[in-house]
């Protein structure tokens, strides 16, 4: 019981101290462990676990999209991914298909993957000028 207290306490100070960048990776991460969590419920026939990280999975998501910044025309493509990933969530939570999971997570991990490269090329989000920190 302590440990878990302890466990808590690290990880809400882990979030409080951590940069937009960070919070979007954790976000990823997130989404991909409930997905992966998902997955393994199907498997032991635990439909409403399943359910319920598939659930998380689809918040996260929404939440990407909600936060696009429409001023940035890449941004059209991100809400376009989103939108076919919440499709993708919604029909794998009313087949319970981990196939559709998996396709998921490709594009999840693809795109976490990609965020992380952004953080290290640009000093953990923190510069803006990727030709700066490259030269």
């Amino acid at each position: 019981m302590i440990q878990n207290k302890a466990f808590a306490a690290y990880n809400n100070s882990k979030i409080m101290t951590a940069s937009p960048a960070e919070l979007t990776l954790m976000l990823y991460d997130g989404a991909i462990k409930f997905a992966n969590i998902a997955i393994v419920a199907i498997e032991k026939h635990d439909i409403e676990k399943a359910h319920n990280n598939i659930m998380k999975t689809e918040r996260i998501i929404i939440e990407f999209q909600s936060t696009l910044d429409h001023k940035y025309p890449v941004a059209k493509d991100f809400d376009a991914v989103y939108t076919y990933l919440i499709r993708r969530l919604r029909d794998a939570n009313l087949k319970k298909d981990p196939e559709i999971l998996e396709e998921v997570l490709k594009h999840l991990r693809t795109m976490r993957d990609a965020w992380k490269e952004v953080m290290e090329k640009t000093a953990n989000g923190t510069k803006t000028d990727v030709k700066e920190q490259v030269s």
